[in-house]
């Protein structure tokens, strides 16, 4: 992808991305503009499907969507609220660990930076770049797997790893679409650019794609 062809790609994800269905952690972004709320879905996200993480999530800020009334629940009780999530033991646990230091350190808010965020157990640089960009909308570049398998499919980098990844994006990609774009690369990634046999055939952008690694597709 040459560098003036993202803006074309940009315009293009956002007419497609509305057609799929949006990640947890932008729907609580956009829902509730709650950083609270980012905080823990990403943490309850973590190797989990993005329908069970959606049920977890409502099902846990139904009884606290706050640090406060979250020390209200023991851990038992949270591990009910969001089984079957990815090791939702042990995530009942981090979530508990996570409010108290909330509590206690910060008043209950969470922060807006990133080396706060990466104080916190359990909390890793993709989580705490999702509540920077998404639950402060503050600009910053959140990469994950798909952001970085896609960025370097379509040969718009050349990287090894995803942190890698976030500082070649970060020295190309215009700073206007820092935010968005995990949110249109992550359903881009899921539906149609996945991760083995990519649906190239059906794929919007292909054309400005250079499908660097791909052996096979649909």
């Amino acid at each position: 992808m040459r560098d003036r062809d993202i803006h074309a790609a940009i315009r293009i994800l956002r007419r497609e991305v509305p057609k799929w269905e949006t990640p947890i952690v932008t729907l609580m972004a956009e829902t509730y503009e709650s950083p609270f709320r980012v905080l823990i879905s990403c943490i309850l996200s973590l190797r989990t499907q993005d329908a069970t993480t959606a049920q977890a999530s409502h099902r846990l800020f139904a009884l606290a969507d706050t640090p406060e009334a979250m020390l209200k629940l023991t851990t038992q009780k949270i591990t009910k609220l969001i089984y079957p999530v990815g090791f939702y033991r042990t995530k009942a646990k981090v979530i508990r660990d996570v409010c108290q230091v909330l509590m206690r350190d910060y008043s209950g808010k969470v922060p807006d930076d990133i080396d706060e965020l990466l104080k916190f157990k359990g909390v890793g640089r993709k989580t705490a770049n999702l509540v920077v960009t998404l639950g402060y909308r503050k600009p910053g570049i959140c990469v994950d797997t798909h952001v970085h398998r896609i960025s370097n499919r379509w040969g718009y980098v050349k990287t090894a790893t995803p942190e890698k990844t976030m500082d070649a994006l970060a020295a190309k990609l215009p700073k206007k679409y820092w935010v968005e774009i995990n949110a249109l690369l992550v359903p881009f990634g899921k539906h149609i650019c996945t991760g083995t046999l990519p649906k190239c055939s059906t794929c919007p952008v292909l054309d400005m794609c250079q499908q660097v690694g791909v052996k096979a597709h649909r």
